[in-house]
């Protein structure tokens, strides 16, 4: 095709050149050659030829050195020794560097990038997790020329899985570390106990001791509550296991959270006592959220409602039938009325306990329902009706967000069987929100099922029918015995009814209940107007105080991002705050406490474990080095004779793509016009 389009610019100079001109038979030569190769050249890209591109890029092999710098390797290495270690590495690093290899530091909490030398790095992580830092390093390095990797490390892992059942596609040379030899000590291993405990109820805590070396001999344990000691008992370590159950019984006093600490006291010859105390935090909750049930007469609801709610463990229910039981004066959080008030006489007991009490209720409706009287009641919605009734289905709303279902809750509300409602004209409250629509055969109405009142002092529920211990029964036996969507339903209608009303107009909070003393703990805040509708952009104080009264201030902004501020990590304890602001020239105050628990993992164990490390080395076809050893370990890098890996890229581009040659043929058309209108061109 190349000829071809050669002979056409030929033809086409021939035939414009071949005749009669005025200028020299030189520069006639010079045009049909200036046109013989434009022409032939676009015949040429009119075929639509392609430019392969072959770029080569060289990678270095990389050699990154790994450094467990967690405690137990400065507590449990002989500090010479590590400090010798850490030169050597860095002047293998430098040799290495010379010899064409590109090195990298990595440790357990920092990034490469951010990691310059071996020798300044401070020994302090709190936990030890070798399986995510040498998987980072092959992540980072996918695809690269990572010819392995120095580990640094007296092998105790105590976070995450154990890095020999990963697989690593570099050899990994461990440099070991640590003594292997058991050191005598006496060390409290883990406490065992509810973090939530109910006030005045004694609660299990059991101390799990574990020793080496002090078989037979007496060892003293001191619990202590907000640093005052409760009690203290001496206990025999035995001389044929090395793990000690001691289990105490606590009396939970008070609300709110509390801080044990358990001590062993420390015995002669001990090698540390790092590890002789631990701290529990224990959240203190009033007692049980209490239900009183009232009905007009037994019915198969009142089984099914009191399983669902005590399916929840926080919760307790009473049953109240006139003539059948009495109504118990307790401090009941909730009432639930089922068919009252009703038409028959009865029931008037509990409506009156409810309305002095004031507690929130949820209104179960049915055939023996005084509608009138309930709707007297304000509790949301108003129903008239002739006496007819409908058979209905429940339909989740899409709108109601204060609360959500189980997933899959849509699709098991509609293998409920219908139940029996009011036929009529239902009318909502301006504060009341659908929580369930009725469905007709396969119609869905607007007409609610299920609703609460969401606004006000008191909040107030209403469910249209009664017979719904159908629904619970026919969703346990389509689901494994589990009526799941049933009792998450009305155990989230108790919360929310018992939940006292928010009308604090400043709610700051930390993002999790509780922290550990290396995690940064950060706080959100929400500011509301009078009409409690959200504000932003308002300068908040916030005040932390700790158990030794030491208390730090910072100041920020809510924003609609909820960014909050970042207040850093703490050491282990439980911490109050104080957070201010002003609002529209109102002064508005919230408070709360949360805990930070100290960890003490890497004191736990101060033997190293030189038999991970031996493993690790095998799955990768390498072998453990010793801090004398590194000199080997460096002729060994060096004799593995690892080569720079070339990495070629091909790209197809079109040539007629190719800005420079548009402007060259450009070039040879304008040379050729010129020369034309110079030499007299007719």
């Amino acid at each position: 095709m190349i000829l071809a389009c050669l002979a056409v610019g030929l033809a086409y100079a021939w035939l414009l050149y071949s005749k009669r001109t005025p200028w020299p038979t030189p520069i006639n030569y010079l045009l049909a050659a200036l046109r013989l190769v434009v022409v032939s050249a676009l015949c040429f890209l009119l075929l639509g030829p392609l430019v392969r591109y072959v770029a080569n890029t060289t990678v270095k092999p990389t050699i990154v050195f790994a450094v467990d710098n967690s405690q137990s390797v400065a507590l449990f290495s002989d500090s010479s020794q590590l400090q010798q270690a850490a030169t050597r590495l860095e002047a293998m690093r430098q040799k290495l560097a010379d010899e064409g290899y590109l090195t990298q530091v990595r440790t357990l909490n920092t990034p490469a990038q951010n990691q310059e030398t071996l020798s300044g790095i401070p020994y302090t992580s709190e936990t030890t997790n070798l399986s995510q830092l040498l998987s980072e390093v092959q992540q980072e390095h996918a695809g690269q020329n990572l010819a392995g990797v120095i580990l640094l490390s007296d092998g105790i892992a105590n976070q995450g899985i154990s890095p020999t059942y990963t697989s690593f596609s570099y050899p990994i040379y461990p440099v070991a570390v640590g003594d292997t030899i058991p050191k005598k000590d006496v060390l409290v291993a883990s406490l065992r106990y509810n973090k939530v405990n109910y006030s005045g109820n004694r609660f299990p805590l059991e101390v799990e001791l574990q020793h080496e070396g002090f078989g037979g001999t007496s060892a003293t344990i001191v619990l202590q509550e907000n640093g005052k000691t409760i009690e203290q008992r001496t206990v025999t370590l035995p001389a044929n296991q090395a793990l000690l159950q001691v289990p105490f019984r606590v009396l939970a006093g008070g609300v709110g959270k509390r801080h044990y600490q358990v001590q062993v006291l420390p015995l002669t010859g001990e090698f540390t006592t790092l590890n002789n105390t631990k701290h529990a935090y224990i959240d203190v909750v009033k007692g049980k959220i209490k239900v009183l049930v009232a009905a007009a007469a037994p019915h198969p609801d009142l089984k099914a409602i009191r399983a669902a709610i005590e399916s929840n463990e926080n919760y307790e229910t009473t049953l109240f039938i006139p003539s059948l039981t009495t109504l118990r004066q307790q401090d009941y959080d909730v009432a639930l009325l089922h068919q009252l008030p009703g038409r028959v006489s009865g029931g008037q007991e509990a409506l009156e306990y409810v309305r002095q009490k004031k507690l929130p209720v949820l209104y179960i409706l049915g055939p023996q329902s005084d509608l009138g009287a309930y709707n007297r009641l304000n509790a949301g919605i108003t129903i008239s009706t002739n006496g007819q009734t409908d058979e209905v289905t429940p339909v989740a709303s899409g709108n109601f967000s204060t609360f959500k279902l189980p997933e899959g809750a849509a699709d098991r509300l509609q293998q409920y069987p219908p139940v029996r409602v009011p036929f009529g004209e239902t009318r909502l409250a301006a504060n009341t929100e659908i929580i369930l629509y009725q469905q007709v055969g396969r119609v869905r109405t607007d007409k609610p099922l299920l609703a609460v009142q969401t606004a006000g002092d008191q909040r107030h529920a209403t469910l249209l029918a009664s017979g719904t211990w159908q629904w619970r029964i026919t969703e346990a036996a389509n689901n494994n015995g589990q009526p799941e969507v049933y009792d998450k339903l009305i155990t989230n209608l108790i919360q929310l009814l018992s939940a006292p009303r928010n009308k604090k107009r400043l709610n700051v909070y930390p993002t999790q209940e509780e922290y550990t003393s290396s995690d940064e703990i950060r706080f959100n805040a929400e500011a509301y107007n009078e009409a409690l509708e959200p504000i932003y952009g308002q300068n908040i104080t916030l005040r932390i105080t700790g158990e030794d009264g030491q208390a730090r201030s910072f100041t920020f902004a809510n924003g609609e991002d909820q960014t909050g501020v970042n207040i850093g990590s703490l050491a282990g304890g439980r911490y109050t705050y104080t957070a201010t602001a002003s609002i529209n020239g109102q002064q508005q105050q919230d408070k709360g406490e949360f805990v930070v628990q100290e960890l003490q993992l890497e004191a736990l164990n101060a033997v190293a474990d030189h038999t991970l490390l031996y493993q690790l080395a095998s799955n990768t076809n390498s072998r453990v080095y010793y801090p004398a050893q590194l000199g080997q370990l460096e002729q060994d890098i060096l004799n593995a004779d690892q080569k720079d890996i070339i990495y070629s890229s091909e790209e197809l581009n079109e040539l007629v793509d190719q800005k420079w040659l548009f402007f060259l043929l450009l070039g040879l058309v304008c040379v050729e016009w010129f020369v034309r209108k110079y030499n007299g061109s007719y």
